[in-house]
């Protein structure tokens, strides 16, 4: 897999070289300039328009207490789609407006499902406690939820008996 995606990334810009050399063939230069162009402004609006609506679902799926993974999987699609869509080239662009078609996203995102293992992790009672680099084990004493003291520095960390742990 490694190697295919390795193969993808060398041969992106040949094809889009021979897609900038038979479109400004066939319609000039400044028209082939003009789509690129084109091309990225679209990318831009349409990326903030369906993100939009993207973060709205996520935020509808949060408020209603289940776990947003397919609207987070189309909110990443369609950033993606707008990325590609400001890459200057035509094969980027034609990916990038398959990706802001609903019915392509869900494809994709359908796909991707068949290969991921996603698990949701939970806190409070009963939940499992995580050990090991990266996490840090607190006690109820050592941790609160108020704002930080004004002799902390805005840091809620610094420990005020002693010195800056970190």
């Amino acid at each position: 897999m490694p190697a295919l995606i390795l193969l993808a990334l060398l041969a992106l810009p040949a094809i889009e070289i021979a897609l900038f050399i038979v479109v400004g063939g066939a319609i000039g230069v400044l028209p082939t300039l003009g789509l690129v162009f084109l091309a990225m402004v679209l990318g831009s609006v349409m990326m903030r328009r369906q993100g939009f609506g993207a973060l709205m679902k996520i935020r509808r799926a949060l408020d209603a207490g289940q776990v947003p993974a397919e609207q987070m999987g189309h909110a990443a699609l369609i950033t993606l789609a707008g990325v590609l869509l400001m890459i200057p080239g035509f094969a980027t662009d034609i990916v990038g407006l398959a990706l802001f078609v609903p019915a392509v996203r869900r494809r994709v995102l359908a796909a991707v499902a068949r290969h991921v293992d996603v698990r949701v992790a939970t806190a409070g009672p009963g939940a499992a406690r995580r050990s090991g680099p990266g996490v840090v084990e607190l006690d109820p004493d050592e941790f609160s939820e108020a704002a930080p003291s004004p002799g902390t520095g805005g840091n809620p960390w610094k420990r005020l008996d002693g010195p800056d742990p970190v």
